[in-house]
């Protein structure tokens, strides 16, 4: 009985035991449970943030298209660290990078070279043309030099002159020669008489010899050469001293080529110029730069810059064109910072780039003025901004600093950074500036790849026809009202129900802007007046076929080219099929003023 009671107890203990160990078990489930819940009720509370890949600055809770590009939100990574964001970074996702067609550089050091082109044309060597004088007073009986261009070698007789004075010397002389024994001081008087007048011994020794007086006396010449200017006729009487013709000896001439002030920096005396002529086509000659001019025309803005070429053969003639081309370093010690153009964004007064972040989960890019230093062709030297190493964008620069601008950060027109509209604002001022800047987002985010390949071919033949009235322009000419004439109709074939959408906007603004200057064209007749409105014609006209794209007929790439000196100094764009400069803003007066700042190839 004893021990039923003792196992009853155990028995009792045990399951209290258990009971508790449940219980606990019990209770912390439902604890954890409990914890749980509350962890997916705040993750459930959190409010997922959507946002436009284009345009960060646009948050909403929701899905839904981005209110100025129309583009889908995608939802907000909110594993960004955004206590690490700069108040002006603009960040940018992997798909905003690839559709804006964005490109980056490392920055780096090197040495800055530059191909300059040159214009210039054969010289004669100023320090071989020589005047032939007369050197005593009487009247051309014969001239033996009878036109300009004429070859005449050293001692060569030019020109038979009777001359009283002349006679009356031959006399003195002979008369005191009769007493050369008693008075050799009066011989040596008479014979000095004749070589003032430039007779030499040899001359002198042949009128003492033939005991008569000539009448008649030859002029010689004095160099070899070729005659540049006749300045005297048979029968004219001329003075002692007067000029009968001048000479130039073409054994050696002179390659004078015109170097603009932008390009002097990196002209130095001794560089090698390689030198091509149109008249000797196939030959290649290479000089050293002997000379630079130190005064600029004021006319032309260029400097002179001088080589000397040997010209046995007589293959060089003055006034020949001449191409030259100089492969040059800056006069500078060490390697300096250089960026390609196309990541600078100019205004005139600042330059700006875009550096692109490090250590960022997202592209993000911030803006950063720098100093400009010499132009290096298809780069720029960096005097001060920008340090060895970092990474700015080279390609889409416009777009990110849009993206910038609408987002209220620094940007080229807003250095100073500020908030602009961005589509909240549903009235008043604010509203009309957001629709202007949402318009202006659309034209940037056109997709060439989709324009209609027959609405390309029709822009071309725009431009093609732009670039006939361009020409004239180059060439100074005014008379341009019939290349006005056939933009204007070009314009008209333009189909533009090719165009859809954004495109289609874009198309009927540069439209609308191109028809109203040609109107103002078409009644101009002052060549600066037309070379004002063409500004405007061009900007419109560069802005369509970036954003819309151009096929041509018989060029497969447009450069988009800039005068920094035309409009006032403020600048102005315009579209060529050449690479070469040829300045429609200037013509003559600066042909080769500007560079190329882009392309526009077929899409």
């Amino acid at each position: 009985m004893k021990n039923i009671l003792n196992n009853k107890w155990i028995v009792i203990i045990l399951v209290l035991i258990l009971g508790i160990v449940i219980g606990k078990f019990i209770g912390g489930g439902n604890s954890t449970d409990e914890a749980l819940g509350t962890h997916i009720h705040d993750e459930t509370s959190e409010e997922q943030i959507w946002t436009c890949s284009m345009h960060p600055q646009i948050q909403q809770n929701g899905p839904g298209q981005c209110p100025i590009c129309g583009m889908d939100l995608i939802p907000l990574d909110n594993s960004m660290d955004s206590e690490e964001a700069l108040p002006d970074e603009v960040s940018m996702s992997a798909s905003a990078m690839k559709l804006a067609e964005i490109q980056t550089y490392v920055v780096k050091r090197e040495n800055p070279e530059k191909e300059i082109r040159l214009l210039g044309k054969v010289k004669p060597d100023e320090r071989l043309v020589y005047s032939q004088a007369v050197h005593f007073p009487g009247r051309i009986e014969k001239l033996f030099i009878n036109f300009t261009g004429e070859k005449v070698v050293k001692g060569q007789k030019l020109a038979t002159i009777y001359s009283p004075e002349l006679v009356t010397a031959q006399k003195e002389l002979f008369e005191v020669l009769k007493d050369e024994s008693t008075n050799p001081a009066l011989v040596e008087a008479a014979r000095n008489k004749l070589k003032q007048w430039k007779f030499s011994d040899q001359q002198i020794d042949n009128i003492e010899k033939s005991g008569e007086v000539q009448n008649e006396l030859n002029i010689l010449s004095d160099h070899n050469g070729y005659v540049m200017m006749l300045m005297a006729s048979e029968g004219d009487y001329v003075k002692a001293g007067q000029i009968l013709l001048e000479v130039t000896d073409l054994s050696s001439v002179w390659m004078l080529f015109e170097a603009y002030e932008n390009d002097l920096p990196w002209v130095k005396v001794g560089d090698d110029l390689e030198i091509e002529l149109k008249a000797i086509p196939g030959k290649t000659f290479k000089e050293q730069i002997t000379f630079i001019d130190p005064f600029i025309n004021p006319k032309t803005r260029v400097a002179n810059v001088r080589v000397e070429m040997s010209n046995t053969r007589g293959l060089l003639k003055p006034d020949m064109f001449a191409n030259g081309i100089i492969t040059s370093t800056l006069p500078i010690t060490g390697e300096v910072i250089l960026v390609p153009k196309s990541a600078v964004l100019w205004t005139g007064k600042r330059a700006v780039v875009y550096v692109k972040l490090p250590n960022r989960k997202h592209n993000s890019f911030i803006y950063r003025e720098v100093i400009l230093g010499e132009d290096a062709g298809e780069f720029y030297v960096i005097k001060e901004g920008l340090e060895e190493g970092e990474e700015i964008a080279t390609n889409g620069v416009f777009k990110i600093d849009a993206a910038a601008q609408l987002a209220g950060k620094k940007s080229m027109m807003n250095p100073t950074g500020g908030k602009v509209a961005t589509g909240h604002n549903h009235g008043g001022k604010e509203s009309k500036e957001e629709m202007k800047n949402m318009d202006m987002s659309k034209e940037v985010m056109v997709d060439k790849s989709k324009v209609s390949a027959k609405f390309k071919q029709q822009l071309g033949n725009v431009v093609s026809q732009y670039l006939s009235l361009k020409d004239k322009l180059v060439n100074d000419n005014s008379d341009i009202q019939s290349n006005v004439k056939s933009l204007q109709q070009s314009l008209k074939k333009v189909d533009m129900s090719l165009v859809m959408e954004d495109a289609h906007n874009v198309w009927m603004e540069a439209l609308k802007s191109m028809n109203k200057e040609l109107e103002l064209l078409s009644k101009a007749v002052n060549i600066d007046e037309q070379r004002t409105i063409f500004l405007t014609i061009s900007k419109s006209l560069s802005d369509a076929t970036q954003k819309l794209g151009v096929e041509m007929k018989d060029s497969s790439t447009l450069y988009i080219q800039f005068c920094p000196m035309a409009n006032d100094d403020k600048g102005g764009y315009w579209l060529s099929i050449e690479k070469e400069i040829k300045n429609p803003y200037f013509g003559s007066k600066m042909l080769k003023c500007g560079e190329v700042k882009g392309t526009i190839t077929k899409n």
